[in-house]
């Protein structure tokens, strides 16, 4: 009975990470729903990019006071878990503050500066908190953040402060048990926030404290065990995906589009037919643009669930600014949307998708939102971690445009004119100048 406490803790852990792996693999598959696009080159230019904007938050800091307290929070969250791997040991083979003896006084130092961490951590979540719920900050509050995606952040939110202040509870009643010599609570570490806790503790016996710090334990890892495999259904995704995330990014000048060089061939061919124009071998496409899920590149389905649903990206949009409806990060959240139906319409058919008469294209994204996108890449210049909506808007309309002949009535006038005209206005070459005469 003595190694219950372990079995048990060992059985949740492994459960934890079988369930945890099995949602990555699902991550991967539904990824990798998306076409193979090249994205291997330049990858001391790309892991420099990596350190500077995934892990170095350069971009965050755009917007200093949410920047700040993000950093905050991320560097907290990082070197708190330092401690996760000792309270994980020490599950397993039932020690206690393992590291304690190998680390002598640096040990007092690290506990001390994970308290503190964990301080302004609690305090940081609780404006952000505040900034959402009773600033209302606009950018929160947009019609895509309303249900589960209000939901998600705001449960997020309160993880952090619960998991926090059982650190620091779990902290407090181990100093009071430290001090009274109880047996296997070895006198180690430095408490200079969680000793403001122990007066709530004061005049507990030591057979209740030892209730109190091991309830405190059990639930502070159970509950980031839980906040580890929350993480696939929520925005916070992006802790995991922001560095594989902006590792792929597109190096390419913004505004610069990819062109179709079979496209391109043809109308050289049409442009040129004097000069002699190789080839391209390619494989024979058989759809132009992307109206579903599987028609985007991994890249792509990748930047929609990394996507932190911040709203720098509709809050600088000038289309999402004047009232459109284009929201470009509900361009990502619609897109993660079709990808996990399509997933569990998949994993409901034992590996094949059965058509569900549903596509990205009009069931999630209307015409009205692409077309109401002026191009201008405010949104991939302002996302801290180098998502691009506007890939999925123009992809989406080369399909409405070359598959369904789809384009707006100016769209098409300005086609047809320069088919006929060379030019984009509905004036012959002879009458261009006509308006000289005036």
């Amino acid at each position: 009975m003595a190694y219950l406490p372990n079995i048990i803790f060992l059985s949740i852990l492994i459960f934890s990470v079988w369930f945890f792996i099995k949602n990555i693999r699902r991550l991967f598959h539904n990824i990798n729903l998306g076409k193979k696009i090249k994205r291997n080159d330049n990858s001391s230019i790309r892991f420099k990019r990596m350190l500077k904007i995934a892990f170095g938050q350069s971009k965050l800091v755009s917007k200093p006071i949410s920047g700040i307290l993000h950093l905050i929070v991320y560097v907290g969250f990082i070197l708190i878990n330092i401690e996760l791997f000792e309270i994980i040991i020490d599950g397993i083979i039932g020690s206690h503050r393992i590291f304690a003896p190998y680390l002598g006084s640096f040990y007092n130092f690290m506990i001390a500066s994970f308290e503190i961490l964990a301080f302004l951590v609690l305090v940081t979540v609780i404006i952000f908190w505040s900034r959402r719920n009773i600033l209302k900050i606009k950018r929160f509050w947009m019609s895509e953040m309303k249900g589960w995606p209000k939901k998600d952040a705001d449960n997020i939110l309160y993880f952090e402060v619960i998991l926090m202040i059982l650190f620091l509870a779990m902290n407090s009643t181990d100093s009071l048990l430290q001090e009274a010599q109880v047996e296997s609570y070895i006198k180690a570490g430095s408490f200079p926030i969680s000793q403001f806790i122990r007066p709530l503790f004061h005049g507990t016996s030591v057979d209740s404290l030892i209730i109190f710090e091991r309830t405190f334990w059990w639930l502070h890892i159970i509950g980031i065990l839980i906040f580890l495999n929350y993480l696939y259904y929520s925005k916070h995704l992006h802790i995991l995906l922001s560095f594989p995330n902006v590792y792929y990014s597109n190096l390419e000048k913004i505004g610069k589009f990819d062109v179709d060089n079979k496209i391109k061939n043809e109308v050289q061919k049409i442009l040129f037919p004097e000069e002699a124009i190789e080839e391209i071998k390619s494989e024979t496409i058989d759809k132009f643009g992307a109206s579903d899920i599987f028609d985007l590149n991994r890249v792509q389905l990748m930047n929609a669930y990394s996507c932190t649903e911040c709203g720098r990206c509709s809050s600088v949009c000038p289309a999402s600014q004047t009232g459109k409806k284009l929201s470009p990060r509900a361009i990502m959240m619609k897109t993660r949307d079709r990808v996990e139906e399509v997933s569990s319409n998949i994993l409901k058919n034992k590996g094949s998708f059965q058509n569900d008469g549903k596509e990205l294209l009009n069931d999630y994204i209307s015409t009205e939102e692409l077309w109401a996108c002026t191009t201008c890449n405010a949104c991939v210049e302002a996302c801290p971690i180098e998502i691009d909506p506007l890939s999925i808007i123009m992809d989406m309309r080369q399909y409405l445009i070359l598959e369904k002949s789809a384009a707006p009535q100016e769209l098409n006038s300005m086609m047809t004119n320069i088919e006929n005209n060379g030019a984009p206005w509905p004036f012959n070459n002879q009458d261009r100048l006509q308006w000289t005469n005036e």
